[in-house]
């Protein structure tokens, strides 16, 4: 009777006492980064998950999209080694289609300060900023606020940035776009040289007009400039033009303020709460330590949360680092995850704050290299509209 109690208890202690060698699976590539490799059993089926945890004071991290512009696509590991990157993610969803405006971001994006693209639908975003000494990020629901003022108080409201045109919109091209606005005949597009530089909190910059195209679509988008595209169906069309020819006669300006606000937040923060780069996902899935997914708030679908999808995602964790994962999915070998899941395994690796970007065949973690995750299309790695890239910090 003796001899069979200890066995029994440590029995006991095996089932019960839970271990998590979570932290143990990292191995050190470089300074700063650590990379693992996991596979756990969701369902009953294996989950294949690629991560790097990152110390941000050790690291810089950049958003870079396809071709260096503001549309186009490329794979993941053209862009990280086109900029010499030792690691890098896919990043934001995109307009994924054949046409010559894909790799247009679907959300709110900005590269070096520059806003690049609008917000939709309030949807979450990663900001980050490269300071001397370390890298900070944030999560935040942004909404963006565009409008052209001219004259007493009249003014323009912009439907988009860098984007195709649709019927009764007025968009702004910059020379992030490329060299022409690619708009059909139809419509007015104010041509401006530009001065723009923080005044009086949000950015704000000032055009003085070379020429107002009427009819005919595909201006030349001036270095140092931009263009103000209007569609003919806008109902104050006629009354828009007329205006801004009258006001444009002489030594006139226009302003364009860029405003990023939080929704639910009365502040407005200059030049995007003076974050370097943004770049939105969908959904939020961790806030404050706590699990809290937000589809509904940001137009998403229950669908997508519950279906089982390869999947990116990054987090800050308790410790101060960040964490990047990419989880395979769709072939015998690894599942896929749900967004529910994805939220808890983050919690479990000690998130306190994180957020899903885009997922499915756009999946693609890039390590010293190479391509170290499997992406599920068929013909291998997918071209993408930007990728988030990971650099050792100099010293």
């Amino acid at each position: 009777m003796k001899n069979n109690i200890r066995p029994f208890f440590l029995i006991l202690f095996t089932l019960f006492i839970p271990v998590n060698n979570f932290s143990q699976d990292f191995k050190p590539l470089q300074d700063g980064i650590e990379y693992a490799e996991l596979t756990r059993r969701i369902d009953k089926l294996p989950v294949r998950m690629n991560l790097l945890r990152l110390d941000l004071t050790k690291v810089r991290l950049d958003v870079i999209h396809a071709m260096d512009k503001a549309i186009g696509v490329e794979t993941v590991s053209a862009m990280a080694q086109k900029h010499k990157a030792f690691a890098a993610i896919n990043a934001g969803f995109f307009r994924l289609d054949k046409s010559e405006f894909a790799g247009d971001a679907a959300g709110i994006f900005q590269i070096d300060g520059r806003l690049l693209s609008e917000s939709l639908n309030d949807r979450i975003a990663a900001l980050i900023t490269n300071g001397e000494k370390s890298t900070e990020v944030a999560f935040r629901h942004l909404k963006t606020s565009v409008s052209l003022g001219y004259g007493v108080d009249s003014e323009i409201g912009i439907s988009g940035i860098n984007r195709e045109r649709g019927a009764g919109e007025v968009i702004v091209y910059t020379p992030e776009f490329g060299p022409t606005t690619k708009t059909k005949d139809g419509g007015a597009e104010i041509v401006m040289k530009t001065e723009c530089g923080p005044k009086n909190g949000p950015e704000e910059c000032k055009g003085k007009v070379i020429s107002i195209n009427e009819e005919k679509g595909n201006s030349a988008i001036p270095a140092g400039g931009m263009v103000v595209s209007i569609d003919s169906g806008l109902k104050e069309f006629a009354h828009h033009v007329s205006g801004v020819k009258s006001f444009s006669k002489g030594k006139w300006f226009f302003l364009l303020p860029f405003y990023v606000v939080a929704p639910g937040n009365s502040a407005i923060f200059q030049n995007s709460l003076r974050a370097e780069d943004i770049v939105a996902g969908v959904p939020q899935l961790i806030k404050n330590g706590k699990i809290e997914i937000t589809w509904e708030q940001e137009k998403s679908s229950k669908s997508f949360v519950e279906t089982k999808h390869p999947r990116t995602a990054v987090a800050k964790l308790k410790d101060g680092k960040f964490l990047m994962i990419t989880v395979d999915g769709r072939s015998e070998s690894s599942g896929g995850i749900s967004l529910n899941d994805l939220a808890a395994l983050l919690l479990e690796f000690g998130a306190t704050d994180g957020m899903n970007l885009d997922g499915g065949g756009s999946t693609t973690m890039f390590v010293d290299g190479k391509v170290v995750n499997h992406p599920s299309d068929k013909d291998g790695e997918r071209k993408v509209s930007d990728a988030l890239l990971v650099f050792p910090r100099k010293r």
